[in-house]
């Protein structure tokens, strides 16, 4: 499969710059895997096409202000751009300080920098692998992350152009049921930022089942694929946190044909993943680990029975995970498919990317024992 298979033409006048003032009255495209009929609707008609039993999969992780704006000591500009690692004691020993990998935008020489913050924050570069950098940063434990809630900014995607102390982000990139606990995200798990507490409520009173996972969202979500083939693309792992409770009841509804909705990409990815290997186990324990699955057209999906993702970048490994799924669940072609939707999807004026519409892909339940449509 080469990338340019992935490829589509976008009107960018469709890329949605803010979000909807009420969430859930954003566009839905309904897609039946069934029939392949189209039907457009609001976020907020969700309602009407879950049922009772179905189980909801959320992804709960908090986005973190991980754009911190610094300069050099010659008074340069250096931008660190925080990646979902946990904080590690510095090798160099010195008292109070930890490292912490990230992105840097700053030109010049980049190992042994000092980078300058506000409230009395330094960074320094020890190390490097690939594109990603080592800072250690002259703070630790609450002291620094209260200054990084303090001076960070949201890390909007670049097509999003906004002034760069905008606070309506700090609130409306993030979805209604961010756990504070689960703060760890360079990006939201956008399919989520539909949902509003009513919406929930209401789910909930129709007897759908929520479920919460987490995955924080960093380089494997958001790093363009740079290979023409891409098979050989490398996903970068992200770390995943479900709680054994939440396994078992999924598997419960896999086992008695209950259909399981990921809500997004990353919900996908835990579930096809962590969640999948675990479709057999007795001795179910908490997960807590790295994942770097990479979802494209002729993977085998074992838990996801219908989607809701927003409208992705051409080319994206997102995309990539949508035409899969369309291709598994009965459509010859899914990465044709997902093209011809796009299309309808522009003709009717929907919001393209993080901020905007969003897509529920509907299917029967896949049987947990793995085999086909039609087969036996």
């Amino acid at each position: 499969m080469k990338l340019q298979d992935f490829d589509y033409k976008l009107n960018t006048k469709l890329i949605a710059q803010k979000p909807k003032n009420k969430r859930d009255t954003s566009k839905l495209l309904v897609y039946n895997t069934s029939n392949s009929k189209i039907k457009h609707c609001q976020f907020l008609d969700l309602v009407d096409y879950l049922q009772a039993g179905d189980v909801l999969v959320l992804n709960n992780s908090k986005v973190m202000p991980a754009r911190l704006l610094g300069k050099k000591q010659t008074g340069g500009k250096a931008e660190v751009f925080l990646l979902p690692s946990p904080p590690t004691p510095s090798p160099t020993g010195r008292g109070g300080s930890v490292t912490r990998q990230c992105l840097l935008k700053v030109k010049g020489s980049k190992i042994d920098l000092k980078i300058y913050f506000e409230n009395n924050l330094e960074a320094k570069v020890i190390g490097r692998q690939d594109e990603v950098f080592t800072v250690e940063f002259n703070k630790s434990g609450k002291q620094l992350q209260k200054i990084i809630d303090e001076i960070g900014l949201t890390p909007l995607p670049p097509y999003i152009k906004r002034d760069e102390k905008s606070s309506e982000d700090k609130k409306k990139y993030q979805t209604v049921y961010a756990n504070d606990k689960k703060l760890g995200s360079v990006a939201a798990p956008t399919a989520g930022l539909h949902f509003t507490n009513e919406l929930l409520k209401k789910l909930k009173n129709k007897g759908v089942q929520i479920e919460y996972v987490t995955l924080h969202v960093g380089l494997g979500t958001f790093q363009p694929v740079k290979t023409d083939n891409i098979k050989k693309h490398k996903m970068h792992a992200e770390f995943v946190e479900v709680d054994k409770k939440v396994i078992k009841n999924i598997i419960k509804a896999k086992k008695e044909n209950r259909r399981v909705v990921a809500v997004g990409t990353t919900s996908v990815r835990v579930l096809e993943s962590a969640v999948a290997k675990n479709l057999q186990q007795t001795n179910i324990k908490n997960i807590y680990e790295a994942v770097n699955i990479f979802i494209y057209p002729g993977f085998k999906f074992k838990i996801v029975d219908m989607m809701i993702t927003n409208f992705h970048l051409p080319k994206s490994t997102l995309l990539m995970l949508v035409s899969a799924f369309l291709q598994n669940k009965g459509i010859e072609n899914g990465t044709r498919e997902i093209k011809k939707i796009y299309k309808i999807a522009q003709d009717k004026k929907y919001r393209f990317f993080s901020y905007g519409d969003a897509m529920l892909i509907t299917s029967p339940p896949t049987p947990i024992l793995g085999k086909e449509r039609g087969g036996k």
